[in-house]
């Protein structure tokens, strides 16, 4: 391949591997691999304003800046469009006859001096010491007014030379000139700065692109003597440093918290990445101090033909045989993320015929939906590709890290997850797995939640516990998606909220951070029906880190009502703003018959649905405020003769055929909120007339009781509380839950049932008929006497369609009307996941996400 003079030319690279830029690999440019700071964007957006004007000549608050930083005073300080353009001035400042380099080293020491006229010198370091700069040697070649270069660290070895011995060096040779170029030396931890304490005849250049990651927008400095900066100021152009630079630069420098992470992780990383290197046959690796690898190679090929062949893989490396003192068994590489790393070693095993002892993982195809808000749509379309790709013929299981949901489902194996990644499972036709969600928050208070990881419960945290957690939680979501993975053709994975709430991000688990484990790209999905979507799509990515918008491929607009050709110049302004296509619009889909994703649209109903003639019944359900398992109700809404009421008001409740109180993660609170309602006392006197049906579900069961105790503070903070007393129990919350997929029967009616139980309590009580009996014997309902107050721990009973119109029928023998005597609904999600599929395959770009995934 021809021989770049710098790295980093993307463009020239996409040529060289036939890739879009994007795709192209570059090692060969030393950029901070942690990318731009993230305040960059949002301080760029707020400094377009000033670009009506022109730039700041004299860089006064980015001198200041510096100054602050490092005891420098504002005459000693010059900035430049990088700190290339401040180098060349440097020859024609002073007129030195002869210039020194230490080589290898940046071609541009060279070429500036030659370009002003400059006899030019190298001094080769000597690759059997291991590049170091000997300087007692070195010292004996320096002459009377010479202008010497030295790199510090040195670039492409990457090795520094001891800073007090520079000093020395300099205070010694008094006529000579030193550039001292630190343009990676923020890469180099616990370096002494020459730029904080310099002899008279030093010059030090810097450079704030490399280090914070924004090379294209130029940013050097030279720190001097005041009377050598006064010379080179003289030479300098106006306004050669734009607004936005001074401005970024101006942040950088007083932002050292950025710093200190990236040397961190360079240092960590530069570490395996020589490791890696070093294992392969035929690689000598220089250990150096900065963001980037000096490398020999040895045997049949050389560097040119070892980056020709590694440029078709996609990834760029710098050959280094047009550095002085190097030959074409050299090259650079720069280090970038851990997988990265790990991508290139792989890559370079595999064209020298070797192995690389770390391989990358393994990544299973995959997609991630992500939402601009909660209840986007998230849950719905995820379980729509699900049947989609399983419609086309591939194994599919669906992935959400965290869920943060009181509805909840029991597995067979006794574990608890999120009731939307069951109903995922259901659309890829697999039994549920707590590996699809190993993460369950569920809110037990405002601050405050039970922790559920691999489907058993952990321990009740408040916010600032459980961030402490998430490290130890993450792992376990990271070690469950490899697991699953690995099972599966591919995996469509589900975010949390949204990734731009910038007061979580910095401790984010289940959007762009698993996204980024998984390597996943991300579909980001607006709900255009809560309007402002294209608003909330470019303040999405405005928010969001550089690696985080890497991950974006684009959008999805979903639950749409009207002309789709209406949106299309919204569509197009979005993809000039942010770079990203919409991947199709999802029409509102009514009736869909499928369980929400979480309490968000259940809570958000006002007044009823179902649709019931004067020939139907009924029921009242109880909006509690920390309702679990909602979706325990999804079916009765499926009977032609039932309205469903949501009750969240005692002026509502009136006189319904039943009454039910739905499960509760906290039933002691919400039996203070039945009274502060006012809702405890109609519901006792509706049980006490005995027209109306009361019915309890789990956290309603125990609310039916005498008594309510939580000696252990699962719920709240200890308390006992009296419950309606409309049946003789008492329950005691237990540290040790139930966790159960159950089949049982319903004495009553001699019906069967299927279900799961979710719950801390242990209720007891005498005088009671039995109702509900598992399959092993054990008593999980009761009923009174009256027969019309009972309540069971079996959630899921109203999903077997011959116990619903058992119940039904009931409640219509009871207000007068006839029986239908057969099942009239039918509760079958089959239909539905096909239908929904139906409608998304049809709107999306399905053929470009398969892509997008790897599938095709």
């Amino acid at each position: 391949m021809n021989i770049l003079k710098h790295g980093g030319n993307t463009r020239y690279l996409a040529q060289m591997s036939g890739m879009p830029e994007s795709r192209v690999l570059d090692f060969s440019a030393n950029i901070n691999p942690l990318g731009p700071p993230q305040w960059l964007r949002a301080l760029i957006s707020r400094q377009l304003e000033r670009l009506a004007h022109y730039p700041d000549p004299d860089c006064t608050g980015i001198i200041e800046a510096f100054g602050k930083r490092w005891g420098v005073s504002p005459d000693e300080v010059i900035f430049g469009n990088g700190s290339t353009e401040l180098l060349y001035i440097i020859p024609r400042a002073f007129g030195n006859r002869r210039a020194i380099v230490t080589a290898p080293a940046y071609a541009d020491y060279a070429s500036a001096c030659r370009q002003a006229g400059m006899a030019v010198e190298k001094w080769l370091l000597k690759e059997e010491e291991g590049f170091a700069l000997n300087l007692a040697e070195f010292e004996k070649f320096i002459g009377e007014g010479d202008l010497i270069f030295i790199g510090q660290p040195n670039n492409p070895t990457g090795l520094s030379t001891g800073t007090e011995d520079l000093r020395a060096l300099a205070r010694r040779n008094p006529s000579a000139l030193f550039i001292v170029d630190e343009a990676f030396a923020d890469f180099v931890d616990g370096i002494d700065r020459l730029v904080r304490d310099r002899p008279a005849n030093v010059i030090v250049l810097g450079s704030l692109t490399k280090f914070y990651a924004v090379p294209g927008l130029r940013l050097g400095f030279a720190a001097a003597d005041a009377g050598l900066a006064a010379k080179m100021r003289g030479l300098m152009p106006p306004w050669t440093v734009n607004s936005l630079a001074q401005a970024a630069g101006e942040a950088a420098l007083l932002d050292e918290r950025y710093g200190g992470e990236s040397r961190a992780y360079v240092k960590g990383a530069r570490t395996a990445l020589a490791a890696g290197l070093g294992k392969i046959p035929g690689l000598t690796v220089y250990p150096g101090e900065a963001n980037f690898l000096l490398v020999r190679i040895g045997g049949k090929i050389d560097a040119p033909e070892l980056a020709a062949r590694l440029i078709r893989k996609g990834i760029a490396v710098r050959v280094c045989s047009n550095f002085d003192g190097l030959d074409s068994r050299f090259f650079r590489v720069a280090v970038r993320t851990e997988e990265e790393n790990e991508r290139l070693c792989a890559a370079l095993a595999a064209v020298l015929g070797g192995s690389a002892k770390t391989t990358p993982r393994k990544k299973t195809p995959s997609i991630m939906f992500q939402g601009t808000s909660s209840n986007a749509g998230k849950s719905i379309l995820s379980a729509a590709l699900c049947r989609i790709l399983l419609q086309d013929g591939y194994s599919v299981a669906p992935f959400k890290s965290q869920n943060m949901s009181l509805n909840s489902h029991v597995t067979a194996d006794g574990g608890e997850m999120g009731r939307a990644q069951a109903v995922q499972a259901q659309a890829c036709r697999l039994a549920p797995d707590v590996r699809m969600n190993p993460i369950l928050l569920k809110p037990n208070t405002d601050t405050g939640s039970q922790v559920i990881v691999m489907g058993k419960p952990v321990a009740n945290m408040d916010v600032s516990t459980y961030i402490r957690y998430k490290p130890q939680a993450f792992a376990a979501a990271q070690q469950a998606y490899d697991s699953l993975a690995a099972e599966f053709d591919a995996v469509v994975l589900e975010g949390a909220g949204s990734p731009a709430e910038v007061n979580l991000k910095h401790h984010d688990i289940v959007n762009m951070r698993m996204a980024q484990y998984a390597g996943s790209p991300v579909l980001l999905v607006g709900d255009i029906d809560r309007g402002g979507v294209f608003a909330s799509f470019v303040g999405t990515m405005e928010v969001l880190s550089e690696w985080e918008r890497a991950l974006v491929a684009g959008f999805v607009i979903n639950r749409f009502r009207g002309d789709e050709s209406l949106l299309q110049d919204a569509i197009d302004y979005t993809a000039r703003h942010t770079g990203r296509p919409a991947f199709g619009t999802v029409p509102y889909i009514r009736d869909l018959g499928l369980p929400e994703e979480d309490s968000v649209t259940f809570k958000s109903r006002m007044g009823d649905y179902g649709a019931a003639s004067e020939d139907g019944v009924e029921i009242a359900v109880i909006d509690l405020p920390h309702i679990s398992n909602f979706t325990d109700f999804d079916a009765l809404q499926l009977e032609p003769d039932v309205r469903v009421r949501i009750i969240r008001s005692a002026r509502d409740l009136n006189r319904p055929d039943a009454v039910i109180l739905p499960g509760s993660k906290n039933v002691i609170g919400d039996m203070d909120y039945l009274r502060r309602q006012g809702l405890a006392e109609p519901i006792l006197k509706l049980a006490a007339v005995g027209h109306t049906e009361i019915v309890g579900i789990c956290g309603g069961f125990q609310l039916l009781g005498s008594e309510v105790a939580d000696p252990h503070g699962i719920e709240s903070g200890g308390r006992t509380m009296a419950g309606l007393a409309l049946l003789p129990i008492s329950t005691v919350l237990m540290q040790e839950k139930t966790l159960r997929s159950v089949s049982a029967r319903h004495i009553d009616s001699g019906l069967p049932l299927k279900g799961y139980e979710i719950h801390h309590g242990q209720t007891g009580g005498r005088g009671m008929a039995p109702l509900v009996v598992r399959e092993d014997g054990e008593v999980i309902g009761l009923r009174s006497d009256e027969r019309n107050v009972w309540g069971t721990y079996l959630h899921g009973i109203f999903d077997s369609d011959g116990f619903r119109r058992w119940f039904v029928d009931g409640l219509r023998k009871r207000k007068g009307l006839a029986a239908k005597g057969a099942i009239v609904a039918a509760y079958d999600l089959e239909p539905a996941f096909d239908r929904l599929a139906d409608v998304v395959r049809a709107s999306l770009r399905i053929g470009e996400i398969y892509k997008l995934m790897g599938l095709r």
